[in-house]
């Protein structure tokens, strides 16, 4: 078995992708300072997840930029001739925006399913052997649910975080 030797990418540019991720998460800890921190029914407020993204996002950018300075980043092979995957991008990107976009009128639950579905759209045509069929559409489509209804009743019923619903009830 050989050993991968690393990569011979400029140090530099490894290490501004780490000073990019903690630009990030300035961004988000800047973000999070305008969210007001009143405290709900567990004790933490709608400002303690980006609060703790921000700090986990800033200590990976603080590793990546460590990690480049002393050995760069290694096993990273050379893509000559390979080319970004737009159309998953694009598949990602949209779901973003939808949800986004229709959060409001059709609720935190189905708008963050649509997100998910269309993410993982995305990523399954990343696949050469990836399932396209009509049973994948139908299998991200209950994981979503499966993931977005506990999300938004743990939100609005544990934290207390009014989220866009759908119905009065508090279930969609």
């Amino acid at each position: 078995m050989q050993a991968h030797a690393p990569a011979q990418h400029s140090p530099y540019l490894q290490a501004l992708v780490g000073v990019g991720v903690l630009l990030l998460a300035l961004a988000l800890a800047l973000g999070a300072w305008f969210i007001p921190s009143d405290a709900g029914y567990g004790g933490v407020g709608p400002n303690f997840l980006p609060w703790v993204v921000s700090i986990a996002l800033g200590g990976c950018g603080f590793l990546l930029i460590r990690k480049a300075r002393r050995s760069g980043y290694l096993h990273m092979g050379d893509h000559d001739g390979e080319h970004p995957y737009w159309a998953g991008f694009a598949w990602m990107s949209a779901g973003m925006l939808l949800n986004a976009a229709l959060i409001t009128r059709i609720g935190f639950v189905f708008s963050c399913a649509l997100c998910f579905v269309l993410a993982a759209r995305g990523l399954r045509n990343a696949q050469a052997t990836a399932r396209l069929g009509a049973k994948s559409w139908v299998i991200d489509c209950v994981v979503a649910l499966l993931i977005a209804a506990p999300v938004y009743w743990m939100f609005t019923k544990f934290l207390g975080i009014n989220l866009p619903g759908l119905t009065e009830s508090g279930w969609l």
